[in-house]
């Protein structure tokens, strides 16, 4: 097992909800089309993301209903926009897509498409994560 240096990965994983700048975002949710495999869909194909909660693009990808065309509110996504408290409904069996966006960047900067979107409900900007966090 090799050793990772503290510089290398600073961004944080965020397992845990409470833990994210999303709790009281959200902007995203209901900004972005929430595409992914429909390997990840529920009802036999080993995946986890609720089957009643997804629509059909084509054979392959599926996405969150109400993200469809872009500029809708997920349905999973519970609350209200920039409020303390807003959630994902189905958190641990969200798709791979809302798993792997980041509210920083590997340098610990913050992704620029988050910042736009706070900016876009009238939160504040997330500010840069100091060297070594993890």
């Amino acid at each position: 097992m090799t050793k990772e240096h503290p510089t290398t990965r600073i961004r944080p994983a965020i397992d845990d909800p409470q833990e994210s700048p999303c709790i009281a975002c959200g902007a995203c949710c209901a900004h972005y089309r929430v595409s992914f495999y429909c390997g990840e869909l529920s009802g036999g194909s080993g995946g986890q993301v609720p089957l009643e909660m997804a629509s059909k693009v084509n054979d392959v990808i599926a996405c969150m209903k109400g993200t469809e065309a872009g500029y809708g509110r997920c349905v999973a996504l519970i609350g209200t926009l920039g409020q303390p408290g807003i959630h994902c409904a189905i958190y641990p069996n969200r798709p791979s897509t809302c798993r792997e966006f980041s509210n920083w960047l590997d340098d610990g900067t913050p992704n620029p498409d988050c910042q736009k979107m706070r900016a876009r409900i009238g939160l504040p900007e997330l500010t840069p994560l100091k060297r070594g966090s993890t």
